[in-house]
Order: structure tokens, then sequence, then C-alpha cells
């Protein structure tokens, strides 16, 4: 398999899992989530820093369908990391080897 086309590939996946799939995970509290209301250990719980954030709470701020609003978080959210990690890695891979030496 071309390598080009496995992260083709992989991109498509991770976007699709981002941008579709995404919206059908549960609302539901996880189990720290609920062990943490069920003990009353949520009381002195607030809002984050962040919460009005463009991308707060797991939403597209001004987007009213919550399923584009979703799915739209979960693209940009995918975006970022694979900009970031591929950055990086290209900045790692661009080391020659007399820059490690020092």
């Amino acid at each position: 398999m071309n390598i080009k086309r496995f992260f083709a590939g992989f991109l498509l996946v991770s976007l699709v899992l981002a941008g579709v799939v995404s919206y059908y995970a549960s609302a539901s509290p996880d189990g720290l989530e609920k062990v943490a209301a069920d003990k009353g250990i949520d009381s002195k719980e607030k809002d984050h820093s962040l919460k009005d954030s463009p991308l707060g709470d797991y939403g597209v701020k001004g987007v009213d369908d919550a399923r584009l609003s979703g799915g739209l978080a979960g693209v940009i959210g995918v975006g970022v990391v694979l900009l970031a990690g591929g950055g990086l890695f290209w900045v790692m891979r661009r080391r020659s080897p007399s820059e490690d030496a020092s």
C-alpha cells in the first residue's frame, strides 16, 4: 500500500469519526461524573473559563444545529491535532545530525 493512500485513508476515517459518528456518542455522564454526583463531590463544581470560547462544550459557537455544531467541532479538533502533530514531526525530521550533537 502506498504511504500517501494510507494517510489519505487515515484522514478520511478520522474526519468521518469526528464529524459524523461523534454525534451519536452518549450524552449521559461517564462513570467518574456519575460517582462524583452520587457522592456529592461535584457540589463545588463551576463552569470552566473556556466555556464561552468558539469551541466550548464540544460545539461551535454560533451554530444552532447540535449535529452540525458537534460535527464541526470534531472536524476542527482533528484538523488542529493533525496539524500540530504533523508540524512537530516536520520540525523534528528537519534536524540534521550535527544539530543533535550540540
